[in-house]
């Protein structure tokens, strides 16, 4: 077999980094930290696609539940997850702004003050994200009840908005 000598590969290795680096918008260059990355991961697996590449970020958590935007081609959204009970972040909602509204978040069953916590972080986070980028996560319409290991966004609605 004609394998790479170790020198080179560890040349394509760095070049490839370095490549990801570039290509990683400066926002997005904050070091995850584990959680972050475990959540980002999840959502990679579920959705990430060579033909339609899916951003994640901002990642916020607040006491066992996350709010992650996400954006993929010309759209976005936000999700909502919850560590199950095995320690693994699993998308619970997919929505559009109503995961910035503490009463919504209510809604999926979570305390009034964790509501709170979690949309004030959500707020925080967002700033700093471009506003063109930022717009995206407004394009999710309604709001979508994610079943264990459902694929995507698509039954089970459980909001519709009331405009078209």
């Amino acid at each position: 077999m004609n394998r790479p000598h170790p020198i080179r590969r560890k040349l394509l290795a760095n070049t490839f980094q370095i490549g990801v680096l570039l290509l990683t918008p400066a926002w997005a260059l904050a070091a995850d930290t584990p959680e972050q990355a475990a959540i980002r991961k999840t959502m990679m697996i579920t959705w990430d696609k060579p033909e339609a590449r899916l951003e994640v970020g901002p990642i916020v958590i607040f006491e066992g539940r996350s709010i992650a935007g996400w954006t993929q081609g010309g759209r976005g959204g936000r999700a909502l997850l919850v560590r199950n009970a095995q320690g693994q972040w699993q998308v619970t909602v997919c929505a559009g702004d109503g995961l910035k509204e503490a009463s919504t978040l209510q809604t999926t069953g979570m305390s009034p003050a964790a509501a709170r916590g979690l949309a004030s972080s959500l707020a925080k986070a967002e700033a700093s994200v471009p506003k063109a980028r930022r717009a995206l996560f407004s394009t999710f319409d309604g709001m979508v009840r994610m079943g264990g290991g459902a694929p995507h966004p698509g039954a089970d609605p459980v909001h519709k908005p009331s405009h078209p």
